[in-house]
């Protein structure tokens, strides 16, 4: 399929954002919104860009699609020994992005302990880490001023003990009759149970952001985007968060 043209690309992205995150965006996330589209030629649809409370993101998978679009030459990662300890799962990481043949590298650094992940990741600390590190490399080789999503670290300490790793994602294959694992399910069941969230309100709002009247009739990309984006909002922002769920609960009549 051909490329979409850059003001194509715009509209396409301002449809999905609205689809999925409200008719009614700021100024601000609109005109961040048009700079990704046109000068990065990012896609909401692809999920290279996503909202966090009010504010847009960039993914990894989105720098990733970017770097392999302007044929990045290399990134080169190495552990900055000095800072990491296994023991205490504390990992440093040194990323260099190298857009072409002759690019000096765009150096970016990047850190993970079990107090500055959520804890669904929590065990995989120096993967978080590694990954943060590109993430910073990759936006300075391009200019993207957008902070990527793996880079938020929890926002305050929380007492529960730490959880396992979440589990490896099941194969596309093992679905429940419309492309959505098992696994995915699962998944969305343990945030659910995990921050406290009502289940009811929860399926309202995964069928609002996939579009669907239904969540059975989402794709299993759009169900893998929502539990992505509600496991981010629980940790990062849940007062926002319950607000947002609240919207989908029934309205009481007025009194007699």
């Amino acid at each position: 399929m051909a490329r979409l043209k850059r003001s194509d690309l715009f509209k396409t992205n301002l449809r999905a954002a609205r689809l999925r995150w409200g008719p009614h965006l700021p100024t601000s996330m609109i005109e961040n919104l048009r700079n990704v589209s046109n000068t990065h030629h990012l896609s909401v649809l692809a999920g290279d860009i996503i909202v966090i409370g009010s504010s847009l993101y960039v993914t990894h998978g989105g720098l990733l699609h970017l770097a392999r679009r302007t044929r990045c030459n290399g990134i080169s990662v190495r552990p900055l020994h000095e800072h990491c300890d296994a023991v205490n799962r504390r990992w440093a990481f040194e990323a260099t992005v190298y857009k072409s043949a002759k690019c000096r590298g765009f150096v970016g650094y990047g850190d993970a302990d079990p107090t500055n992940v959520s804890a669904l990741v929590r065990g995989a600390e120096m993967r978080v880490a590694e990954t943060r590190a590109v993430n910073r490399a990759l936006r300075k080789a391009y200019g993207i001023g957008l902070c990527s999503v793996e880079e938020i670290g929890s926002t305050a300490a929380r007492s529960e003990p730490p959880t396992e790793a979440p589990p490896k994602r099941a194969p596309k294959s093992a679905n429940n009759g419309n492309g959505t694992s098992s696994t995915l399910r699962d998944r969305l069941t343990l945030l659910i149970r995990q921050h406290q969230l009502d289940p009811g309100l929860v399926k309202l709002y995964a069928a609002d952001f996939c579009g669907v009247h239904e969540l059975r009739g989402a794709s299993r990309e759009l169900v893998e985007d929502f539990v992505n984006e509600l496991a981010a909002q629980a940790v990062n922002d849940r007062t926002s968060l319950l607000c947002k769920l609240n919207s989908y609960a029934p309205k009481q009549g007025g009194a007699a």
